[in-house]
């Protein structure tokens, strides 16, 4: 009974040659996915940046339908958290607003809004990229309302 004992406790564990093992195979698939991983930052602020200036699009909408009006250039993106003064006015403005706070483009930059927009359209929202200035390609390319990336 004493040596069933002591053999059942010695398969019990995982020897160091195991561990170790398990330690390299880990550290190959860091170093094979971790590089990939890392370098798409950019890519993925691109993409934040891209959905929310939609989402601020469609809240957006939802104001003017409820107040037949966008707001103005200067009651901006804050009139969809707390209702604005001035003109047009919001008669008819949700007392829970249409956007949970005013974000900030993932570079830390405010959202520029319009309204009305360049060109004729009703407004327009504009991200000036990674760069924080007008034009450029790749991140530093504008990510705007009326135009997608591609």
């Amino acid at each position: 009974m004493n040596k069933k004992l002591r053999k059942q406790m010695k398969q019990g564990g995982f020897t160091l040659i195991e561990i170790m093992v398990v330690v390299v195979i880990i550290g190959i698939l860091a170093a094979l996915v971790g590089p990939q991983i890392l370098s798409k930052p950019d890519q993925a602020r691109v993409q934040a940046a891209t959905s929310q200036v939609a989402a601020l699009s469609n809240a957006l909408n939802l104001y003017r339908l409820d107040n037949h009006n966008y707001p103005s250039t200067e009651q901006g993106l804050e009139a969809l958290i707390q209702k604005p003064s001035g003109f047009p006015e919001a008669k008819n403005w949700d007392p829970e607003g249409y956007f949970p706070n005013v974000p900030i483009d993932p570079w830390g930059n405010p959202y520029i809004y319009l309204s009305p927009g360049q060109e004729g359209r009703r407004f327009d929202i504009i991200s000036l990229g990674a760069d924080g200035q007008e034009g450029g390609e790749g991140v530093n390319a504008d990510i705007t309302s009326y135009k997608s990336r591609g």
